[in-house]
């Protein structure tokens, strides 16, 4: 990296914790965000120590009262995330998503097809949990389930629904195609509910 542009990541990680971390629920030791693009209800949301949040993140938890987004320790969330809680999302320790990875627990109504979608209340659909030490590929998108422990979320994914401990699950919708064999210590290919092939 430039030292210019190190210098000026650093003034700005120095600027936002004195005037903008206290305004979270809770905002961890050297933890950081850098040039956020939106933060909706601060105040609601959670972020452990030395996690990394890079450029152009949009963070909500919003509109309910008890929205709640909570974001562990020692994470690195890449550029241009978009996470959106209505109820509550947790991203748990040491979790590692790419660029442009979408995660929310709601969607937009669409049931009365006489208005516009715009103007349909949002809709929540279920908890999302991204478990200790996963991977989120770029492109992807989590919606309302559990991503497991150390599980891999493949590059342009669509996730609506639970994927196990380590899992690595690619496509849209995401299927399980390979999963981590305990007795032989490897990753082995599975069918789509996780069962090792022969």
């Amino acid at each position: 990296m430039h030292p210019l542009i190190r210098l000026k990541n650093l003034l700005y990680v120095y600027y936002f914790r004195l005037f903008y971390s206290g305004f979270f629920k809770s905002f961890g030791k050297k933890s950081r965000i850098l040039f956020p693009d939106i933060i909706e209800g601060a105040e609601k949301i959670s972020i452990g120590s030395k996690t990394t949040i890079l450029n152009n993140s949009f963070l909500a938890a919003y509109p309910s009262k008890n929205s709640e987004l909570i974001i562990g320790s020692d994470c690195r969330i890449g550029r241009n995330n978009h996470i959106y809680a209505y109820d509550k999302i947790e991203i748990q320790d040491k979790v590692l998503t790419a660029s442009n990875v979408y995660i929310s627990d709601n969607t937009h109504s669409y049931k009365d097809y006489h208005k516009a979608i715009l103007d349909q209340p949002i809709s929540y659909s279920s908890k999302t949990i991204i478990k200790e030490g996963a991977w989120i590929g770029n492109n992807a998108c989590i919606f309302g389930c559990v991503v497991g422990k150390n599980s891999v979320i493949g590059a342009n994914s669509f996730v609506n629904k639970d994927i196990p401990d380590y899992c690595i699950a690619v496509g849209s919708p995401a299927k399980i195609i390979k999963k981590l064999n305990f007795n032989t210590q490897e990753w082995e290919k599975t069918d789509d509910h996780g069962n090792f092939l022969p």
